[in-house]
């Protein structure tokens, strides 16, 4: 291979490994930012701490663009199915979204069914925290991410896909694990 095309190559590898960079949300193994947000469950509007839910178990936090959008609508279908599996291991189910912050309570009810918190993450503070940030129609909002948290605040899952249809097989592995390595 000439010294151009060896060159050419290893800036293309550098570059392609900065944009995943750029994109990474927090990786397995560190460790999760506490936060509180305003929010609600079964239309009633709450206050959600990652702390105290923590102190109940693991946490499958999920964050989403926006409340009502077609993806978003699909993911809190498959977990609001999936919650009292999730409960039943000991874990507890939060949403996160930076879009359409004002429509939480309607889309706990609604599209949530009841069955699990959605907070709302005005101006994405929580999401940048997570490093799970993207750029849509001139938004920033929350990327579709979810994370599976241990009680000691460790993330044991950090997994991002647009497709909202993988994300309850991906957290449900990874709780299951955690459940029968302490069980």
């Amino acid at each position: 291979m000439t010294p151009i095309k060896k060159l050419v190559l290893s800036l293309t590898a550098a570059a392609l490994l900065n944009i995943a960079n750029a994109h990474a949300a927090l990786p397995v193994g560190a460790q999760a930012p506490d936060f509180q947000l305003q929010g609600a469950l079964a239309g009633k509007p709450l206050t959600f701490s990652l702390q105290q839910a923590l102190k109940k178990g693991p946490v499958v936090l999920y964050f989403f663009p926006a409340a009502f959008s077609k993806g978003c609508t699909i993911e809190a279908h498959d977990f609001a199915e999936a919650t009292d599996d999730f409960k039943k291991l000991g874990a507890t189910v939060i949403g996160v979204t930076a879009g359409n912050t004002d429509q939480v309570d309607a889309f706990s009810k609604l599209e949530c069914r009841d069955k699990f918190t959605v907070t709302a993450d005005p101006g994405a503070k929580v999401a940048a925290q997570y490093d799970t940030l993207m750029q849509m129609k001139g938004k920033t909002l929350s990327d579709r991410t979810s994370f599976v948290i241990a009680p000691d605040g460790k993330i044991l899952l950090s997994y991002t896909d647009r497709n909202p249809e993988t994300h309850i097989q991906k957290t449900m592995e990874a709780v299951k694990q955690y459940a029968n390595a302490h069980s």
